[in-house]
């Protein structure tokens, strides 16, 4: 009879330690804040030109050879031993880079100012001008940053850098490019860097709270900036030789079937 209990007792408890292991942990669920009866809403804003982005700026007009001398050339560019040349996209069109001053260079316009400035603005000031000086006078103007990226790393199914491809673009969007988060990521303290200067801003925001979440600066990305999603306890242990340590269900389950062994042995 005191075997018995004893086998009862080893077995329940093997059985508990595997409940333990399948559970779902409660940071898993994104938003647990979020329900129909309420509104979020927070930060907006939108990308702004710093120094070194590069700018892709094309004048259209009905006089098409008169715009042609405030656009930049396509330049085909070479992929190996193939040539391409496609003006659907950014690929083959030739880029202002801005200054460190925060300006470029502009044909017969000169030098402008466009740090700080969004791409409409940007569009905007330089179809003024070209009016204003009767350049042009029916310009259409469309300005798109070339070389906007965000890198996204860590528990997530794809790492790597992703192009920035609206002004408006969130986080939710980066990490959706990036197929999201594993099971492993650390969902409630994910972390995003961001240049601003001579410095970098570090922010740590959770998914689980909808409401901080929109109310964060990192909400909407910028050019350059990088997100790091940290692993959970789970991933870490994993990381170990054998993934058993003192911490881990499988290796007390394994204790504990070593010890069954054991007693069925001294028992025969």
């Amino acid at each position: 009879m005191r075997h018995l209990s004893f086998h009862n007792i080893l077995a329940a408890f093997i059985v508990l330690l595997a409940m333990a292991s399948c559970s779902t942990p409660k940071n898993v669920v994104y938003f647990q804040d979020m329900t129909n009866e309420h509104s979020y809403s927070g930060y907006q804003q939108t990308i702004t030109i710093k120094p070194a982005d590069k700018l892709s700026i094309l004048v259209h007009s009905r006089d098409q050879q008169l715009v042609d001398l405030f656009n930049l050339p396509y330049t085909p560019r070479t992929l190996g031993a193939t040539t391409t040349l496609n003006r659907g996209t950014n690929q083959g069109i030739s880029s202002y880079t801005v200054s460190p001053e925060g300006s470029i260079d502009f044909p017969l316009l000169g030098e402008i100012k466009v740090e700080g400035m969004t791409r409409l603005e940007i569009a905007g000031l330089i179809k003024g001008m070209l009016i204003s000086k009767d350049y042009v006078r029916d310009p259409v103007v469309t300005v798109e940053l070339t070389n906007g990226i965000v890198s996204v790393l860590g528990e997530v199914a794809h790492p790597g850098s992703y192009s920035i491809d609206r002004d408006d673009m969130t986080i939710l969007d980066a990490l959706g490019l990036a197929g999201d988060l594993t099971i492993y990521g650390r969902r409630e303290d994910v972390k995003l860097i961001r240049s601003n200067g001579d410095k970098q801003e570090t922010y740590i925001i959770s998914l689980l709270d909808a409401q901080s979440l929109r109310n964060s600066p990192a909400y909407f990305i910028q050019q350059d900036d990088v997100i790091y999603v940290d692993p959970n306890n789970t991933r870490i242990r994993q990381s170990t030789i054998n993934g058993n340590t003192l911490l881990t269900p499988s290796f007390w389950i394994s204790l504990a079937s070593l010890a069954t062994t054991i007693t069925a042995l001294c028992i025969r």
